[in-house]
Order: C-alpha cells, then structure tokens, then sequence
C-alpha cells in the first residue's frame, strides 16, 4: 500500500532539498545496516491483495469510496483505480495452521467485503485485469479521489511531455495512447517476507530467480481493451502504463520505473542506492525529521524520503524498510502475481512461494551462482507471454517446459521449505497439490478465460468478455482451485 501524500505543487528549491535529503537518508540506512538495528526474530509471510469492483452486468464499477465506507476496516484501502480496491495482511509465521489461518482471514475478509459491496452496487473481482474494460473507461477522472493518485499522475505526465504509448504484441497487438496512468489499474498478490539483515541479499536473488516460474504457473491477465495479448499482459501493461521515458530515453538505455533489475546483489542497500542513483524524484516531499538525529539520540529513523521514493520504483521484486512500534525491519515485496482466480489459488501461489523462499536462499550452491541476472529477467518476460507453455532456463536442466521444471525439481523444494517453516502436512499438501495439478491439467486462470471466451466464439468479443467474467465471478466466490473449474 502506497503513502498518502497531500496534492501541490513542487518547485526546484524542492526538489534540491528531496535529493539532499534522500542521500541522508541513505547514509543513515547504510550505518543502520552496520549496526544490525533490526528486528527478526523468525521469517515472517503477509500479503496485500488488489481486487476489482464490478456491477452487475461484469463492467467496472466506479465506486471505490462508497465500498470502503461500507467495510468500514482498516486493512481495506484504495488503489489506483477507482474500480480497484487492496486488503492488507500483517506478516505472521507459517508454522503449524498458519497458513490455514492467514488463507481463511482472507477468505472471511474478502466474503465481507462482497457482503457490504453489494449493498453499494458493487461486486468484488479477483482478476489480473478486467476483461471488460473498455479504453474509455480509463482516464484521469476514473483515478481514485486519493491526492496520491492525481499527483504522480501529474509528475509522470510532467516527465514524460507526451502521452503514453501502450504497445504490447501478442496474439492480437494493442498499440493505443493513454492521458493518464489509469491503465496501470490492474491487480495484483504481493507477498512479503520478513527478513534479517544479513539474510535479505540472498532472498532478493532467489526471488528474482523463480520470477519467471511464479507467473508461468499462475498466469490470469490474458485480455486487455478486448485483445488477447500475453498470458500475464498485466506484466507488460503495467510497466508502460507508468514509464516516464520517451522514446530517445529508452534509446540511450534509461532505466524503467518498474524494473526487474540488472544485477545480482550482495546487500539490500545496493537496491536503495540504485533507486537513488538511477530515478529522480517523482514526489518530491521532505519531512521535518532529520534521521542522523534521531539515530544519533537512540531513536528510529522513519527515513521517510528514502522509503517515499522506494515506492515510485516498481521493481517485480522490491526491498521494503518500515518501523512497528519503533523497531525497524526489512522485507521482500514479491509483485510479480496477478490477482486470483481464487483464495484457494492465491494461498496455493504463495505456499509455493514461501517454501522455495525458505530451501533456495540457503543452497550450497545457489541459483543465482549459477544463472545469469539477464536469463532470470528473460524467464520472467517468456512466462509472462506464454504463461504454462512457456520454456524456461534453469541452472542442470537447461530450457525446459514450465511444467516440467515445477513437477520434477521445485515443488520437491517447495515441501521441503514448508516442512522447515513448520507448516503442518495437511495444508502443505493441500495447497502444493493445487499447483502439482495446475501443472498436470495446463490449466490457469488466463488459460480458463481464453477457452470460455473461444467457446462464445458465436458473440461479439465483448459481450463474450462479459460473460466470461461473470462465470469467473461465479467460480471465483465459489473458492474451488481454478483447475477444476468446469468448461463453459
């Protein structure tokens, strides 16, 4: 969940104290890092969840505000879109029922939440993008009324001089303008993982190896504005909906804002320092606190201007610093999941997740020694476009099917890494079992979607969309694993 900020205007003097401020900031993390100031006790796993609201007929509904104020809970909040809303899960251990309890708080939440939508006239999605959108119904009107929303739009736009150009190539092509960021409305799973200090370099890399293999196995953006594009389209879609290059930029080798990244890393700081060194503010706001200060007299530093612009960075996986209670900690913020199709897919998504996250980080012989950077960032652009087909690298394998790299070598590491985080045998082969049959059966959400949609072959494309989703809808509060789901 971003920061809310206050809408205004920045002038130049403002910018110079955020770049002053932001490298206090990382001078004080890097002796915090020294220090080992931290807490961590054991691993700890939490997730936040993007969901869309649509009415009755499977359209976007525009009301967010109304929503929330009829949850009436703290851990639901806006996202980008006014059609997007995000339930918020504090991290907690694995071991024993954790991982049934954390998936039924989910699934009470998210029943809830559908309850009291309703009496607003909306419904609850979990999608990585609404099939139903239309171009028109994304502009700078439909952003949430959050001034944090309005204001990067604005900074975007200001870097960028010119509209944005969405060009993504896949079974169909959409290539379009857009005059606001709205198209970056689409919905994730973002799983976090608490870790120590001297442990965050070496889950950083591993998550950043098995990238790629998360989003094969749970692909579920196929369409976008009615074109069948990728089967993860929300990875590209996402990273051109907030670019502020123009096209020379890109030419002489600018970084995007969402980034996978370039190189392995040996320490956490390497990845705020290259936030600093690479992207210029796009929020540029500064607080009174000065975080030398405040180390100095035995408090803890919020580094509020290092940690705002982290968050206008959107790497697939990004290092998150934050304080409870006065005590700092770092996590890993994986982003590469797309929403749904179910609770029960989601938990399955992240059990796999967090047990590969508890065996590879500790390899005698890691991944990461053994793959290059650029091959992981290849994995994961292969898997986004051709989701459960695709054929990916994997250091003694060589290229081999999604599928077959899962069933053969990582779901045995998945088991292993649950057993070591405690997770008792039932819901260990509950969950892992639902991503063994995804393997076997090919099926995923974007696949599902795609086959419903080519059995209304008869329909115009957009009303074949709608209804799609809403037998997704149907499916998806019905909390049986996207797998064996029936075919339209």
């Amino acid at each position: 969940m971003g920061r809310d900020v206050p809408a205004m205007v920045f002038s130049r003097e403002d910018r110079r104290r955020y770049r002053d401020k932001i490298r206090r900031c990382l001078d004080v993390l890097a002796q915090m890092l020294c220090d080992s100031r931290f807490d961590f006790d054991q691993p700890k796993a939490g997730l936040e969840i993007e969901l869309n609201l649509v009415d009755e007929r499977g359209g976007p509904a525009m009301r967010n505000a109304e929503v929330l104020a009829a949850i009436a809970e703290p851990d639901w909040a806006t996202e980008l879109g006014q059609f997007n809303v995000e339930i918020n899960v504090m991290p907690e251990s694995l071991a024993g029922d954790g991982a049934v309890r954390l998936e039924n708080g989910v699934r009470d939440r998210l029943n809830h939440a559908e309850e009291r939508a309703r009496t607003v006239g909306g419904r609850t999605l979990l999608i990585g993008v609404l099939p139903t959108l239309r171009e028109e119904d994304l502009n700078e009107g439909t952003l949430s009324a959050n001034p944090r929303y309005r204001l990067l739009n604005e900074q975007i736009f200001a870097a960028l001089g010119e509209d944005l150009h969405l060009l993504i190539e896949g079974d169909e092509v959409l290539d379009t303008y857009a005059d606001s960021i709205a198209p970056a409305s689409c919905t994730s799973t973002q799983l976090h993982l608490q870790v120590g200090p001297e442990e965050f370099a070496a889950h950083w890399n591993a998550a950043q190896a098995v990238a790629g293999v998360q989003v094969a196995v749970a692909a579920n953006s196929p369409f976008v504005f009615g074109r069948r594009l990728w089967q993860e389209t929300r990875i590209p879609l996402f990273q051109q909906a907030v670019d502020t290059r123009t096209a020379e930029l890109k030419a002489q080798g600018v970084r995007p804002r969402v980034w996978f990244g370039e190189q392995w890393i040996t320490s956490v700081f390497d990845l705020f320092e290259e936030n600093v060194r690479y992207f210029s503010a796009l929020l540029p706001l500064c607080e009174e606190a000065d975080p030398a200060e405040e180390l100095a007299r035995g408090a803890t530093p919020g580094l509020d201007e290092l940690t705002l612009h982290n968050g206008t960075v959107y790497r697939w996986n990004r290092p998150v610093y934050a304080t409870v209670e006065g005590v700092p900690h770092l996590r890993v913020e994986n982003r590469v999941l797309p929403a749904g199709p179910t609770v029960a897919d989601i938990a399955a998504n992240a059990a796999f997740y967090y047990g590969l996250m508890r065996v590879l980080p500790h390899a005698e012989r890691p991944v990461w020694t053994r793959m290059t950077f650029g091959t992981a960032g290849e994995n994961l652009t292969t898997a986004a476009r051709r989701g459960m087909e695709a054929r990916l690298y994997w250091p003694g394998l060589g290229e081999v099917p999604a599928a077959e790299l899962v069933l053969r070598h990582l779901l045995p590491l998945a088991y292993e890494g649950l057993d070591l985080w405690g997770v008792d045998p039932g819901p260990r082969d509950r969950l892992l079992g639902i991503i063994e049959r995804r393997c076997v059966t090919g099926m995923t959400g974007a696949r599902w979607q795609t086959e419903a949609v080519e059995a209304l072959g008869n329909l115009d494309r957009h009303e074949a969309l709608r209804r799609m989703t809403l037998l997704y809808m149907e499916h998806m509060h019905g909390n049986e694993p996207v797998h064996t789901w029936p075919a339209p």
